[in-house]
């Protein structure tokens, strides 16, 4: 991780004095996020399936964000993003059963991220080229009960991850419209997070809609637990830019 900060770091400063808003914005949004998850959990050598074994499905999803664009040279951009994911479901890992749980089961999934991002405009016409640094608070928690109630287990990661952060948007003059992508990402001696999203935008006055695609994949141990697993699913959202 410290290679990856050292090289964004870098990168950052190279492109600082070639970078600068013409005036200050502010902007904020709300999404919603239809998301599918797929993939593994881990804790003490147990594996489950959270698809197929678990069949746990989405409850709920908050996303938000909130971004200061400003004209003050050298200094980056400041962007926060906030993501809720919460997934329960019934299942069955069976007579082998997973971390001291058996037979039927009642799970919950809540991933929980806060994002503070550094950037820079490195281009800002009708393309728009952001490159930054980002920092993110995340937290998994996993918890499998067994339908008696009997035991239950716990799968946990929390970890503060630098990641890279790069967005792009296109600009069709006059019209309103643009496509765009952003992502974060980071892979370190057998983690990786990876964060990207693909959207199409209509902007009238001060009023933008979004709609796209987001997929989220993490791969992440903490201690004993592991977390791996992808969350994807199509989004719309709506905010306002000054």
């Amino acid at each position: 991780m410290r290679k990856l900060m050292l090289a964004v770091g870098g990168s950052l400063i190279l492109v600082a004095p070639l970078s600068q808003a013409d005036v200050v914005g502010l902007g904020a949004s709300v999404s919603y996020w239809d998301s599918d998850l797929s993939g593994k959990a881990a804790t003490n050598n147990d594996v489950v399936d959270v698809e197929n074994d678990l069949n746990l499905d989405s409850d709920s999803n908050a996303n938000a964000s909130l971004y200061l664009e400003h004209p003050v040279p050298l200094l980056p951009n400041v962007r926060l993003n906030y993501t809720l994911v919460e997934q329960s479901g019934r299942g069955d890992v069976g007579l082998a059963g997973f971390d001291g749980v058996s037979g039927e089961v009642q799970s919950n999934l809540d991933l929980e991220q806060l994002d503070l991002t550094l950037y820079y405009e490195v281009l800002d016409n009708w393309v728009n080229l952001d490159l930054g640094l980002t920092a993110r608070d995340f937290s998994g928690d996993l918890i499998v009960q067994q339908a008696n109630g009997l035991a239950s287990s716990e799968t946990s990661v929390d970890a503060v991850i630098p990641m890279g952060y790069l967005a792009a948007r296109f600009d069709l003059p006059l019209t309103g419209l643009s496509v765009g992508a952003e992502g974060n990402f980071i892979s370190f001696d057998g983690d990786s997070l990876h964060d990207f999203n693909a959207y199409g935008q209509y902007e009238i006055s001060l009023i933008q809609f979004r709609a796209g695609y987001r997929q989220m994949s993490i791969d992440y141990e903490d201690d004993s637990d592991r977390l791996d697993v992808e969350i994807g699913g199509p989004f719309v959202s709506a905010g306002v830019s000054f």
